[in-house]
C-alpha cells in the first residue's frame, strides 16, 4: 500500500470518525434541549401552583375579612334597629304610663274599677283574712265599694265572705309628680295580701300595664305604632272587669 493509499484511507476515518462525533454532539444537543424544556417545564408549573395557592391563599383571606365584615356591619345594625326598636317601645310604654293617670280622673269608672281589681285580687288570693293597701287619696273610694267587692268574690267563688282590713297606716305611693320624676309612684289600683304577708297581689294600675307589656311584648316588636292611639288601644285591656 503506498502513501496515497494509506491518506486515502486516513481521511475515511476521519470523516467516518468525525461524522459519528456530530451525530453524538446532536444526540447531546437534542438530549440537553429536551431536559431543558422538561425541567423548564417543570419549574414554570411549580411557579404557577405557588401562585395558584398564594391566589387561594389571599383569596380566602379576602373573603374572610369580608364575612368579618359583613357579620360586624349586621351586627353593628341589629344592635341599631333593637335600639330604635327598645326606643319606641319604651316610649309608647311611657305614653302609656301616662294615659293611666287620665283613669283616676273618671270617679265613676275609677270607682268601679277599684271593686274589680279588688275582686280579682280576693280571687286570686283566696284567703279568709286579707290586708289590703291602696293611695291615701283612694281610701274612701276602696271603702265604699269593699263590702260589694267582698259580696261580688263570694258568689264568684262561693266560698265565705273574706275579712279584708285596709292599712290606714301605710299606703301606695302617690301618682306620679313632675317635680320628681324619679319618685316612686302609682297611677292608681290596690296590693291584697294574705294576713301573714307571704302571698301578695300587686292589682296596681302600674302592675297591670307592666304584666300586659310582658304579654303583647312579641306583637309590639312586630307590629308598627304609628300613633299613641294605637299603643293605648293595644293596653285597654289593662283596665278588667272581674
Amino acid at each position: 500500500m503506498n502513501d496515497a493509499d494509506v491518506s486515502k484511507q486516513i481521511q475515511q476515518m476521519v470523516r467516518f470518525i468525525r461524522q459519528e462525533a456530530e451525530e453524538k454532539a446532536n444526540e447531546i444537543s437534542v438530549s440537553a434541549e429536551e431536559e431543558f424544556n422538561i425541567e423548564k417545564l417543570q419549574l414554570v408549573e411549580a411557579e404557577k401552583r405557588k401562585i395558584r395557592q398564594d391566589y387561594e391563599r389571599k383569596a380566602k383571606q379576602v373573603e374572610v375579612r369580608k364575612k368579618i365584615e359583613y357579620s360586624t356591619q349586621l351586627n353593628a345594625s341589629r344592635i341599631k334597629f333593637l335600639q330604635a326598636q327598645d326606643d319606641v317601645v319604651n316610649s309608647m310604654k311611657d305614653s302609656a304610663s301616662k294615659e293611666l293617670l287620665r283613669v283616676s280622673n273618671d270617679k265613676n269608672g275609677y270607682k268601679r274599677l277599684l271593686k274589680d281589681l279588688i275582686v280579682q285580687g280576693l280571687i286570686w288570693l283566696k284567703e279568709p283574712s286579707v290586708l289590703l293597701r291602696c293611695r291615701e287619696v283612694d281610701r274612701g273610694l276602696v271603702e265604699s265599694v269593699l263590702e260589694k267587692a267582698k259580696q261580688e268574690y263570694s258568689n264568684k267563688t262561693k266560698l265565705h265572705t273574706p275579712k279584708v282590713i285596709i292599712d290606714n297606716s301605710v299606703f301606695l305611693p302617690p301618682a306620679p309628680a313632675s317635680a320628681d320624676p324619679h319618685a316612686s309612684f302609682c297611677s292608681g289600683g290596690v296590693v291584697l295580701a294574705s294576713q301573714d304577708g307571704k302571698i301578695v297581689c300587686e292589682n296596681t294600675l302600674d302592675a297591670r300595664l307592666d304584666v300586659a307589656f310582658r304579654q303583647k311584648l312579641p306583637e309590639v316588636h312586630l307590629q308598627h305604632i304609628d300613633s299613641f292611639d294605637g299603643c293605648y288601644q293595644r293596653f285597654h285591656f289593662l283596665l278588667p272587669t272581674a
